[in-house]
């Protein structure tokens, strides 16, 4: 099989083809500690997990070396604790745990690398050093400056023109800088602010990184100086993405830092951008709080293409949770799935998959196994759909809950007490007091529980209405 990205470097897409088979790169920008996770955080976690997934699925789980950063060292993390009055290590580390524990309710998977900005400080330096040494950086009022004319091709990656691009990243026009496109790589930090000891010939005294150099570093370190892929989100583009690339490839002597650049498309609320200001911020553990199951945050994230605008609405959501119902519902009947070997089914499902991660198409495919699966009338072609089901439904991180546990666990009503009513439905129903059973079903309706008669046997779930 063969995996066809969506390259921005080349602005088309390509088969992918990695530098070395045995050991496949790919770095993602991870998030900055300073507030929980948004759903826009979680869309980019989401996709690049599946593409980690279907690298491990082409390559072998060995052979693919993950790396998401933490950026705990950023302004708008020394904003956020001087305005909620804690300490900056005590809000890194609260925000950092959010954020693991959001993942895990979402099904992705922790990278192999889990770098931090304040682990690579030394190389950071080193980094600086070396442009500096190599004419692409200079020292200006206990700064330290990239040097953009001194890049050829700055402006590759994101395709904006000099201006575009001095516009585009709110450049502060520093009467220290040699050009006002100039960016930071390190800047001074006060007594109360993080800080490293700066070279003396950059002007001594406390100092911290600029963003950009710090992934470039983070790469250099666990990955090496060129890898295969390069992911984020279509906001980094610029001007993150493209500092990040030609400062990398200045400090190697011309060495690209990655062969393919892939973005997920941006998410917006009920047709609205995402900001506090309009009250529509939404993050992952609010999400939850409504009772929602964080598989199905996943799954209706699936249901768009990634390089697509994405529109959230919790009817969506409410949807998306039904569909998953269906599927829990099919894998319900037999709990307990045979391994199953692969098949013609496995072929169409992975081309939609490496055909630029087309997780749409994927569930179509999965969709229409499941239906041929309701239909079949003997035990072993049912239980050989539904265990493909499984199987498949693991690439993408959905369907792998227990069946019986996905319809009762997020039940917070006594089970016994659930129990008992369904006891006494039944016994309305034998005596003939449908008006009963009708009000006993609808009493449990109301606390969120579906009742679901098979083959003589009631069993119950929770609502997917939300």
């Amino acid at each position: 099989m063969s995996i066809q990205l969506y390259n921005l470097l080349d602005h088309q897409k390509s088969v992918f083809v990695p530098m070395d088979p045995t050991r496949v790169t790919l770095y993602v920008c991870g998030p900055t500690v300073y507030d929980v996770p948004h759903i826009g955080n979680a869309r980019s976690a989401v996709v690049f997990d599946i593409l980690a997934r279907l690298l491990r699925h082409e390559y072998g789980g060995d052979s693919v070396v993950f790396v998401r950063n933490i950026t705990d060292v950023d302004d708008k993390i020394n904003a956020a604790a001087l305005d909620r009055g804690i300490t900056i290590r005590q809000l890194t580390e609260d925000t950092y745990q959010a954020y693991l524990d959001s993942m895990k309710a979402i099904g992705v998977a922790a990278p192999d690398i889990q770098p931090r900005v304040t682990e690579t400080i030394p190389e950071i330096i080193a980094m600086i050093e070396a442009l500096i040494a190599r004419g692409h950086a200079y020292v200006a009022e206990n700064h330290v400056l990239f040097s953009v004319k001194s890049a050829c091709d700055y402006g590759r990656l994101s395709g904006r023109s000099r201006a575009d691009m001095i516009d585009g990243a709110r450049i502060e026009i520093a009467p220290y800088k040699r050009d006002p496109a100039d960016f930071v790589l390190w800047k001074p930090s006060s007594a109360e602010l993080p800080g490293w000891d700066s070279p003396e010939s950059w002007g001594g005294g406390r100092g911290r990184p600029g963003w950009h150099i710090e992934c470039s570093a983070m790469i250099a370190k666990h990955l090496g100086t060129s890898i295969d892929i390069h992911g984020g989100g279509n906001d980094l583009i610029f001007p993150h993405h493209e500092n990040e690339r030609v400062q990398s490839q200045c400090a190697h002597d011309g060495a690209v830092l990655a062969g393919y650049w892939v973005h997920n498309g941006m998410l917006t609320v009920d047709g609205q951008k995402m900001s506090k200001s309009l009250g529509n911020f939404i993050t992952v553990p609010e999400v939850l709080d409504w009772g929602f199951p964080g598989e199905a945050i996943r799954y209706y994230m699936l249901k768009s293409h990634y390089r697509s605008p994405m529109d959230w609405t919790r009817d969506g959501l409410a949807a998306a949770w039904k569909e998953l119902d269906g599927f829990y519902q099919l894998l319900r009947r037999h709990p307990k799935l045979p391994h199953n070997q692969p098949n013609q089914i496995d072929a169409e499902f992975f081309r939609a998959l490496g055909d630029d991660l087309n997780s749409p198409l994927a569930l179509t495919v999965l969709h229409g196994l499941a239906n041929a699966t309701r239909v079949q009338s003997d035990s072993a072609g049912f239980l050989a759909g539904a265990a493909k089901i499984r199987s498949l439904g693991e690439s993408l991180g959905i369907l792998q809950a227990d069946p019986e546990q996905w319809f009762t666990g997020m039940i917070t009503v006594n089970s016994d007490w659930i129990e008992q009513r369904i006891a006494d439905r039944q016994a309305a129903r034998l005596r003939k007091d449908f008006a009963e059973a009708d009000r006993i079903r609808g009493e449990l309706l109301d606390k969120g529980i579906v009742l679901e008669d098979n083959n003589g046997k009631t069993v119950y779930r929770v609502d997917a209405k939300v």
